[in-house]
């Protein structure tokens, strides 16, 4: 008999996407819950920010590992990666943005989406 293995949810990625960010000791780790918005293309908003453009492009690089590793998803979109400064992965039902943290106060995504259920995700660090 053949075992299955059922896909995880989109809250399940949300929250696997947050571990890789985690992993690199990413900046203000939030999860939008998204799935109560109407206009929403997406259940869910993974956000954190990086304090240099490198750590921006290793926290995308974790996330990406983790995600494959624990949920064998790979990004069906990447934008950002040429100059580091916001990369956003798109796990089509999961939208991780990485921010250079002046970027992600210059573009105040969370205040776009005010009406979404933010969890903040404490570090461990």
């Amino acid at each position: 008999m053949a075992l299955t293995k059922t896909k995880p949810t989109s809250k399940d990625l949300s929250k696997i996407a947050a571990l890789g960010m985690q992993e690199k000791k990413a900046l203000d780790i939030v999860i939008m819950d998204l799935r109560h918005i109407p206009q929403a293309f997406a259940d869910y908003f993974v956000i954190a920010s990086g304090n240099s453009t490198t750590q921006v492009d290793a926290i995308a690089d974790s996330v990406e590992e983790m995600m494959y590793k624990q949920a064998a998803e790979a990004p069906r979109h990447v934008e950002g990666r040429e100059n580091k400064e916001w990369i956003l992965l798109d796990y089509i039902d999961v939208v991780v943005h990485i921010f250079r943290k002046d970027r992600r106060d210059f573009y105040g995504l969370e205040d776009l989406w005010g009406d979404a259920k933010t969890t903040h995700i404490q570090s461990e660090y």
